[in-house]
């Protein structure tokens, strides 16, 4: 026989839960738990058995163990889950792969149908179509102003039509609409609104970024730390090996002007000198490669020349 607990025994028993909870696991996903069904929501739990753990409960309770866990432990950086703590919303304490355990979660999602009064999560377009039902439903298709016509005893849509815009309340009609056709547009699950790791918060896009988005950022966040340096002579390791280039650039231009010189600078004023140095190879290299297109050409037109053939090879002869 269970004995059934208090609210303040249920209270404490929740307490001791997510204590535990928050002593075991150091990675956090806050999950919005709008519309989520309780055998749903059981699913969700068994296809994350083994390394994550799914715990709902009230804001405020919530809040308060975090607070008291804080003061006893001195670990501060649960605190920085309260900001998110709004709504309905969920923890799922996870020791796997955070990247894994959402693509498991969004597994889960259910189809709904369009209840009245329900805010739309996403756009409601009514594709064209036989809808299956009789003529005297045309009325019913005028109200909502979409084209129809009667095909082989039918009410059929002629174009695509946006019932519904996102963000927009549910009328009566168009949840009546719907239901008759059949069209369950919406789907409701665990949606991961936040990560917690390990004291850093940070948004669920962050787990789509591969090594390739991240050298990309990194590679421009370099260039820009260079543009400012560059542009306000301030040195730092991006930046140096542009300003010793253009440093060397500036040294061998005042060695041209004048009369200095040191060893990097004599080969450039040697050529400067003697500029018929740099055309040395030109002409021998010019010469071959123009000697190769030449000889290949020559070579296509023996190929080309079909063979003579003489009257005796054709077995007569214009003398016989």
């Amino acid at each position: 026989m269970t004995v059934k607990l208090s609210k303040s025994e249920k209270k404490i028993e929740y307490d001791k839960k997510l204590c535990r909870l928050l002593d075991e696991y150091s990675q956090v996903l806050i999950a919005a738990a709008d519309n989520v069904g309780s055998n749903q929501l059981q699913n969700i739990r068994k296809g994350l058995r083994g390394d994550s753990v799914v715990l709902m409960g009230k804001n405020t309770l919530i809040r308060r163990c975090i607070k008291i866990h804080a003061e006893k432990t001195g670990n501060k950086d649960y605190l920085n889950l309260l900001p998110l703590l709004v709504g309905n919303v969920g923890l799922i304490f996870t020791k796997g792969d955070l990247k894994e355990v959402r693509e498991e979660v969004a597994k889960y999602k259910v189809g709904a149908p369009a209840r009245v009064g329900l805010v739309a999560p996403i756009d409601v377009v009514v594709p064209p179509g036989n809808t299956g039902l009789d003529p005297s439903q045309t009325s019913f298709f005028q109200v909502l102003n979409i084209p129809t016509k009667i095909n082989k005893g039918t009410v059929e849509i002629i174009t695509p039509v946006e019932l519904i815009k996102k963000g927009e309340k549910v009328g009566s009609s168009e949840a009546a609409l719907l239901a008759k056709l059949g069209i369950r547009p919406f789907s409701y699950g665990l949606v991961i609104q936040s990560v917690y790791d390990n004291g850093s918060v940070f948004s669920p896009e962050v787990l789509d970024l591969t090594e390739d988005d991240l050298v990309e950022k990194f590679a421009a966040g370099v260039s820009v730390v260079t543009s400012l340096s560059l542009a306000l002579s301030y040195p730092t390791i991006a930046a140096a090996p542009h300003m010793f280039i253009n440093a060397y650039k500036n040294v061998l231009a005042v060695a041209i002007a004048t009369e200095y010189t040191f060893a990097q600078a004599e080969k450039v004023k040697e050529y400067l000198k003697d500029p018929s140095k740099f055309a040395v190879t030109v002409p021998v290299e010019a010469a071959g490669a123009a000697a190769a297109p030449a000889a290949a050409a020559k070579e296509e037109e023996k190929k080309e020349e079909p063979a003579e053939e003489s009257d005796e090879d054709m077995g007569f002869s214009l003398f016989d």
